[in-house]
């Protein structure tokens, strides 16, 4: 397999392509047809411990490529309301997240909330469309109907026009992308791995400490006798969250942040953000500002996620995100955050958001909030183990961004033809 930059380009519908590549409908090289749902959807006679899997958003999300488990199954019946795929079809999902595309690898079923592309030409090479798919991605998503569904149809996505190269050279591109794609699964499936050992060494660690041998009961449950169970008021400074009042917005200032800001342990800059003006900044921060190492609590909408302050430039929050300040003197910033993360905290956070209709947690309840608070020597003990895991999934995760980076720009030019794939 060889590569050459393609300099013959014609000028078509969807952008300049090969002379020797063609543009086509979708629906000119593919049946698109709808998935369809039992109705009412939550009647347990549709479902089963097992037979034909239900396809649902979350499992094509939560997906990289290839789909061949769900969380939920059919009975008979239910498969008898619904669409089958087989292993080897290709589907997309038209609602939510719209635009995913995924291969199916195992017997399913799909909802209306999906397409599934049967009887292709023989001309289409079924991953070659699904890479095709995956580049339209964004393209599908702001061709959604107005509404309040937002979503697509059959003919939206039939009437599409897709590049359509020789047979042998779809092969070639499949092959060069599935590299790549193995790689990134991979990297993927390290991540879940060190997800899964943080999660099982956090719940070891926040509940039975290090070298330990005797335990007492407490209202979090079981910890070592030495440590304390207290209060998040008492080994804080203050507890504050977000302004209430929604300052004016400007388009260049002083970022105001929300729950959405924090991702995975860190403050995310995203492409929503907005800002305000410095005097508005100081209305909201009359009396602190908010500095390193602070632990940041979202607790409105997205409940529970945590993150320290390490971020060398100013900026507020909305509501939706609470500020602790920690008493470095009774705690370590880390170890707030990662007992934040444990799971005593989080019942307790979501047995108070129940309780309030907006579904959020207020500032009376954060500061009654229970942690277990270890000597300080086992607190840096546990913060170094459980850092060093965080610091191998930054690097992972970093890499798995890096990897898709160079697979979209792979994408860009095999799809379009600028770079031609010669197969031997």
């Amino acid at each position: 397999m060889t590569f050459y930059k393609e300099t013959n380009l014609q000028e078509t519908q969807i952008g300049k392509i090969p002379q020797d590549w063609k543009s086509v409908l979708i629906n000119q090289i593919s049946e698109v047809r709808r998935g369809a749902s039992p109705r009412p959807i939550g009647d347990p006679k549709y479902f089963s411990d097992k037979g034909r899997g239900w396809v649902r958003i979350s499992d094509v999300t939560e997906t990289y490529k290839y789909l061949r488990k769900t969380s939920q199954y059919l009975s008979e019946l239910g498969e008898s309301k619904s669409v089958k795929v087989n292993p080897g079809d290709l589907i997309m999902s038209i609602c939510a997240t719209i635009g995913r595309p995924i291969l199916v690898d195992m017997e399913a079923c799909i909802h209306d909330g999906f397409v599934v592309f049967r009887n292709l030409s023989k001309e289409m090479d079924t991953e070659f469309l699904f890479y095709v798919l995956q580049k339209y991605e964004s393209k599908f998503a702001g061709m959604r109907q107005t509404g309040t569904q937002g979503n697509l149809n059959t003919n939206l996505v039939g009437n599409t026009l897709i590049p359509l190269p020789s047979l042998s050279e779809q092969r070639g591109i499949v092959g060069v992308l599935g590299v790549v794609d193995s790689v990134i699964a991979k990297t993927g499936e390290v991540i879940a791995k060190t997800e899964r050992l943080k999660k099982g060494l956090m719940q070891r660690l926040l509940t039975r400490g290090i070298g330990h041998k005797e335990y007492k009961q407490t209202p979090i449950g079981t910890i070592p006798k030495t440590w304390q169970v207290t209060t998040t008021s008492d080994v804080t400074l203050f507890i504050k969250d977000g302004t209430h009042t929604p300052p004016r917005r400007v388009e260049n200032g002083i970022p105001l942040f929300s729950a959405q800001n924090i991702v995975d342990g860190k403050i995310v800059r995203t492409n929503e953000d907005t800002y305000i003006t410095e005097e508005e900044y100081w209305k909201i921060h009359t009396k602190y500002e908010i500095q390193k190492n602070d632990v940041l609590l979202t607790i409105v909408g997205t409940i529970g996620n945590t993150a320290i302050v390490d971020v060398d430039y100013r900026f507020t929050l909305q509501r939706s995100v609470a500020i602790f300040r920690p008493d470095t003197e009774k705690i370590e910033p880390r170890f707030l955050h990662y007992a934040f993360q444990s799971d005593s905290f989080k019942r307790q956070l979501l047995g108070h958001s129940k309780l309030t209709t907006q579904g959020g947690v207020y500032l009376k309840e954060l500061s009654s909030l229970m942690i277990p608070v270890p000597p300080f020597e086992e607190q840096h003990k546990i913060t170094n183990i459980l850092s060093s895991i965080d610091a191998k999934l930054e690097l992972e995760k970093k890499e798995k961004v890096r990897l898709e980076r160079i697979k979209h720009g792979l994408m860009d030019l095999l799809l379009t033809g600028k770079i031609r794939v010669k197969v031997d």
